[in-house]
Formats: C-alpha cells, sequence, structure tokens
C-alpha cells in the first residue's frame, strides 16, 4: 500500500506539472488582458504616459514580458514557494481573496453531496429491484428530467414559484414577503439577529440554490446505480444466492449492493474538486459570493495570479480524488488489491 501510494504521488507531481504548463499557456493566450485594460485606464489620464509605455511596464512587472516556458517556470516557483502573489482583479492577495469565498462553495458542496448520495442511490437501487414497473419508470423518467433541466430555467422557475407566487407575512413589518429571499446571503436585519436567529437566516437562503443543485445533479447518479445495480442482479452468484434460500433483502443489500458500491466509489472520489469548484450558474443568479462566480470573473478579466492558484488547487483535487477513489476499492471490495 505504502509503495503504490507513493508511487501515485510521484505521478501525480508529474501530472500537474504538463496540466498547469496547458493552463498556463491558455490563460496566457486569452483575449482578455488585465494589463492591457490597466494601461488604457492609465494612458487616458491627463499628462499619462501613452498606452504602449503603460503596457510594457506592466508586462515587466508581472513577468508577461518573458516567453510562456519561462513566465511558467517562474510562476512554478513561486507557486512551490507559497508565494502566490497578488489578485490583479481583486487587489488582495490570491490566498486571502480565496479563503474569503471558498467556504460557501464547499459548504454548499458538502450539503449538496449528502443529500445527493442519500436520494440518488436508494432511488437508483428500488428502480433496478423493480424493473419495468411503474416505480422504475417514474424514477426514470424523473430522472432524465433532471439531467435535461437546464440550471436556469430551473432556478427562474423556483423563484417565480416560491419568491414571487408564495407570499407569506414578514414578522418584522407585517408587510407580505416571499416563502424564500430572491438573492443574497443575509436579511436587511441580520446584524440585529441573534447567533441562532443569523444561523437560520443564513440557512433559509441557500434553501434554494442546494435545491437546485440537488435536483440538477441526482439525476445523473440514480441513472448510474440503477444500471449498476442491474447488471449485478443478473449476475451468477446472485442467482446462487436466491436458490440457497437467502432472503431478497440480504441478496440485494448484503451481496448486490456492495458490488454496487465500486464504481460508485469512482464517482465520489470524483466528486472531490466539486466541492470545492463552486456552482457557476447558481452562484451568480442568487447572487451568491462563492468561488464559482468569483473566479469566473477572475479569468474573464484575464486575472492570471488568482486564476492559476484556483486551477491548480483543483487540479490537485483531481488528483487526490483519483488515488482515494483507488485506495477504497480495496476497502469495498476485498478482491481489489492495490498491488
Amino acid at each position: 500500500m505504502r509503495k503504490y501510494i507513493i508511487k501515485r504521488l510521484l505521478l501525480a507531481v508529474i501530472i500537474f506539472f504538463f496540466v498547469m504548463l496547458i493552463i498556463y499557456t491558455v490563460l496566457r493566450c486569452l483575449p482578455s488582458s488585465y494589463v492591457e485594460t490597466i494601461a488604457r485606464e492609465k494612458s487616458q489620464q491627463p499628462g499619462s504616459k501613452s498606452y504602449q509605455e503603460w503596457l510594457d511596464q506592466l508586462n515587466a512587472m508581472y513577468g508577461l514580458d518573458k516567453g510562456i516556458i519561462p513566465g511558467y517556470i517562474g510562476w512554478l516557483g513561486e507557486f512551490f514557494t507559497g508565494h502566490f502573489g497578488d489578485s490583479w482583479k481583486y487587489t488582495v492577495p490570491v490566498i486571502d481573496k480565496f479563503n474569503e469565498v471558498v467556504w460557501l462553495s464547499f459548504e454548499m458542496g458538502v450539503i449538496t453531496m449528502i443529500l445527493e448520495l442519500i436520494i440518488a442511490i436508494p432511488l437508483g437501487i428500488i428502480a433496478a429491484t423493480k424493473q419495468y414497473s411503474k416505480t422504475d419508470y417514474t424514477i426514470s423518467i424523473l430522472a432524465l428530467a433532471f439531467i435535461s433541466l437546464p440550471t436556469f430555467f430551473f432556478i427562474a422557475l423556483l423563484k417565480l414559484v416560491f419568491c414571487i407566487k408564495i407570499q407569506i407575512p414578514d414578522p418584522a413589518t407585517g408587510s407580505m414577503m416571499g416563502l424564500f429571499p430572491l438573492t443574497g446571503l443575509f436579511s436587511r436585519t441580520y446584524n440585529q439577529m441573534t447567533p441562532v436567529q443569523q444561523f437560520f437566516d443564513r440557512a433559509w437562503h441557500l434553501v434554494l440554490p442546494i435545491t437546485t443543485l440537488v435536483i440538477i445533479s441526482i439525476g445523473g447518479l440514480m441513472r448510474y446505480t440503477r444500471t449498476n445495480m442491474l447488471e449485478v442482479l443478473n449476475a451468477d452468484y446472485i442467482r446462487t444466492a436466491r436458490a440457497k434460500g437467502l432472503s431478497e433483502k440480504k441478496v440485494i443489500y448484503h451481496h448486490a449492493f456492495r458490488n454496487t458500491l465500486i464504481p460508485l466509489v469512482t464517482i465520489v472520489g470524483g466528486s472531490l474538486p466539486g466541492l470545492f469548484s463552486g456552482a457557476l450558474f447558481t452562484e451568480t443568479m442568487f447572487s451568491l459570493p462563492g468561488i464559482g462566480y468569483i473566479s469566473y470573473n477572475a479569468m474573464i478579466s484575464g486575472d492570471i495570479p488568482f486564476s492559476m492558484f484556483y486551477l491548480a488547487f483543483l487540479a490537485i483535487l483531481t488528483l487526490l480524488g483519483n488515488l482515494i477513489a483507488d485506495i477504497l476499492y480495496a476497502v469495498v471490495d476485498p478482491r481489489v488489491r492495490l498491488a
């Protein structure tokens, strides 16, 4: 096990090196450029230097006057020594801005993943054990509907129903308001609330965003669970277990489900980066300051320091997620040997 982990970690370093080289090259080739925007703004000030002079000065300041390979090697050296630089767009250290916004996305991601597993896996098992029944058809139709559902349309529908159509009295003013808030993370009176009230107020603002993430994500896992469960239920050893007189419950949950977990572990391990990557559409439409929305704005602005740190962080999580999934194979199925 130890040799396997060390070998995979060394391989991960090599993969990380080439992945980040590709990302750095793409970011350097983006049509949007922060330094061009700043140079244009500064050149328009009275008595200022020309646009080209400002552009040359800023490129030299940020190392963009070098080629892609020298620039990447310089960034790599700074990254591994813990110097991540300052965000060009947000004008604060990259790590500070990242730490400020990532935990909201992480909180939403963890809750979403837990609810997704609790809902999708049992429904997938039920659909497989009742194949071609009304229950199976209902679950399959719902799964396909959730997979096909556009995020922005579903959010608009939730807002129309729960924020506009359904009205409740406002406890503070007595006027009518939506059952859930349209946007934001806090109410106007958040600072005047007790800690318990603040907790529930924040949770109330996250109900619709988390509902959106759960609904649009459970469809694929439901179908995946059903497909793998059907494959296992048709195996010879399942027929043998039934022939021995074991109860259907024991056959399904003791014998079949354990083997179904093997491909599900791959999905769970691969979902690790998703806990920190954020949800761009959901965070944008609900005006939530999560890492997805913040990193998107940084990328379209040409903010290379923040974008590189964010993408490097996701690359590391992806490599670790794959390693964890491989290790969990041996935990789920003792027949699997990592060697």
